[in-house]
């Protein structure tokens, strides 16, 4: 035989973001090594004649970092076509650690993430206590997509500060310098980057605010030139980029780019209550650019926001007291509770409570809640929110969405997008995804498993963007890139992301008029019968890992080529 693996008469779309042509394409050893037209012969063939033929997708934004310990197959973004993930994001991760610290790390983790901290304390076997430990940890099983680890700032401030760290303080002189020495220690084992926080979004469980959020200049500086120490390593931050504070943020993180040399990447989104501020970053990103840095935007290709419903973490009642009292009961008990009038009235009658106002006001964003729709409906119409369909009616909007929760017998879920919503449709999305230093992130594959389901972004992209959307698709070829090459060159692997001679044969095989996503479902699978929110991808016929079929029509193949990469790849042709 001349090679492994034959794919052919596929629509191929390379990663280039070129046009899609018709094509074969032949593997051996892992690798790709002819496209066109192939003559020989494979040991498999596969036809795909009138299938979208891509890269395998590379998300560069998720939370897999306890999972990836305990798991081998890390759905659902393995569902969705992804072959390559990077977690370690927002800040917030496992390593390094001192025993003492751990239940810190998981009150974060379960707090920023909403992981539960019982599926953690069950998972976690925490036979590491440096980072470079934590990669050989990981090393050790095999999974089915390739892993990249970055550093984060919350575990490696309480690493070096203990309780100073929770608390808030200001990292000293020596503090500064044993975090430049761990984090060009954490590169130099493999570690892709560094990343940090300064959301006040971002709390433990108990709701204090995240140790990273009030890190002075001196202290970020110190870490990023960590990295120049070591060579190699990206920044990713996530920021609040208030209206009279985001010029001075942005131009520090370009100060701390010059001094150190690395790249960086920044969560933008729009905000509901700034909804033009998201321009004033992307044109310090274009400034940034300008001046030979290198700036990214990672990009949410829809609206981020929470799924509503009884049988999930969170609801318009679910900081209620009352709520809280029957939180932990089966979605039968509740709904049974809830018809009660005496508890309705109750119910209706209590005010939150919580020590982040913001969190408070979400219960209530009414004008901002929708029916979820199956299929799901990330772009629904205003007339179609929860304030307006109370307003028809002449109701109280709390006491109708009381009633939505009780459809289909407390099974049925309402979103309520908080960002990147502000006009009632995606434009600023549009544009988001259309500027050319952003690239896809923000799915957060293996978080907020109890009322986010964003992990089916790649989906999303392919067919919201390229094929369903009345107005303002996006050339297909064009999207296949922005989920491939432009997400694996962010974070510095330029041997995957393509389909082209010598790069790795990562590889979807697609039915693209059939692409899509399911109903988001529960399903009580991780360790101690942890709750998740799930979403399947579907259309998917083919996944492929260095060459090798990893899922077969959604179904798992039990191949598990996936390993982890230790730090940037260099491009192979």
């Amino acid at each position: 035989m001349d090679f492994d693996l034959i794919i052919r008469n596929g629509n191929i779309a390379d990663g280039s973001g070129e046009g899609i042509f018709e094509g074969d394409i032949a593997v051996s050893s892992g690798k790709i090594v002819a496209v066109g037209k192939v003559s020989g012969r494979a040991q498999q063939e596969v036809e795909a004649k009138g299938m979208l033929v891509t890269p395998g997708f590379v998300d560069i934004h998720t939370h897999y970092d306890g999972q990836a310990t305990w798991e081998e197959r890390l759905v659902p973004s393995s569902w969705h076509g992804v072959t390559t993930t990077a977690f370690g994001n927002c800040g917030v991760g496992f390593a390094p650690v001192r025993a003492k610290d751990r239940q810190s790390l998981i009150d974060l983790m379960e707090g920023v993430e909403e992981i539960p901290g019982s599926a953690l304390h069950e998972g976690l076997e925490w036979d590491w206590e440096s980072f470079p430990d934590y990669l050989n940890a990981l090393d050790r099983r095999k999974h089915d997509i390739d892993l990249c680890a970055q550093l984060p700032h919350a575990a490696l401030r309480v690493f070096v500060m203990g309780e100073r760290a929770l608390n808030l303080e200001d990292a000293n002189e020596e503090d500064i310098r044993a975090m430049r020495f761990l984090a060009t220690e954490a590169m130099k084992a493999g570690g892709f980057g560094f990343t940090t926080s300064r959301s006040l979004n971002h709390m433990t469980v108990k709701g204090d605010p995240t140790p990273t959020l009030r890190a002075r200049e001196n202290e970020l500086s110190g870490i990023a030139l960590g990295l120049r120490d070591a060579g190699r390593g990206v920044m990713q931050m996530i920021g609040e980029f208030s209206a009279d504070e985001r010029h001075e943020e942005i131009e520090m993180w370009q100060r701390i780019m010059r001094n150190s040399g690395r790249p960086l990447s920044i969560t933008v989104t729009q905000r509901h209550r700034d909804p033009e501020g998201w321009k004033d970053i992307m044109a310090g990103i274009d400034e940034a650019c300008g001046q030979g840095l290198e700036m990214r935007a990672q990009i949410a290709p829809r609206s981020i926001g929470a799924i509503y419903g009884l049988s999930l973490s969170q609801n318009a009642f679910y900081l209620h007291p009352s709520y809280k009292a029957i939180a932990h009961k089966t979605l039968k008990e509740k709904v049974s509770i809830m018809r009660n009038p005496e508890f309705r009235k109750k119910l209706l009658a209590e005010k939150p409570e919580h020590k982040s106002e913001r969190l408070i006001q979400r219960t209530a964003n009414f004008q901002f809640t929708f029916r979820l729709g199956n299929p799901p409906n990330y772009e629904p119409p205003e007339k179609d929110s929860v304030l307006n369909m109370a307003k028809r009616m002449g109701r109280d909007p709390l006491d109708l969405m009381y009633d939505l929760l009780l459809e289909d017998n407390g099974s049925a879920f309402l979103f309520s997008p908080n960002t990147n919503y502000a006009d009632y449709n995606l434009d600023a999305c549009h544009e988001m995804i259309k500027h050319p230093r952003s690239c896809l992130g923000l799915s957060d594959g293996g978080a907020h498993v109890g009322h986010i389901s964003d992990s089916g972004y790649p989906t999303f992209v392919l067919t919201h963007w390229g094929r369903d959307r009345k107005n303002g698709r996006i050339d297909l070829a064009w999207l296949v890139r922005w989920i491939t090459s432009a997400t694996a060159e962010a974070i510095g692997l330029y041997d995957r992301g393509r389909i082209a001679i010598g790069y790795k044969a990562d590889i979807n095989i697609i039915d693209y008029d059939n692409l899509g996503q399911s109903y988001p479902y529960l399903t009580y699978d991780l360790p101690k019968g942890g709750r998740r929110l799930m979403q399947k991808g579907q259309g998917y016929k083919a996944t492929y890992l260095n060459g090798m079929a990893t899922y077969i029509d959604g179904d798992s193949t039990g191949l598990l080529p996936g390993k982890l990469v230790r730090g940037p790849q260099s491009c192979p042709v």
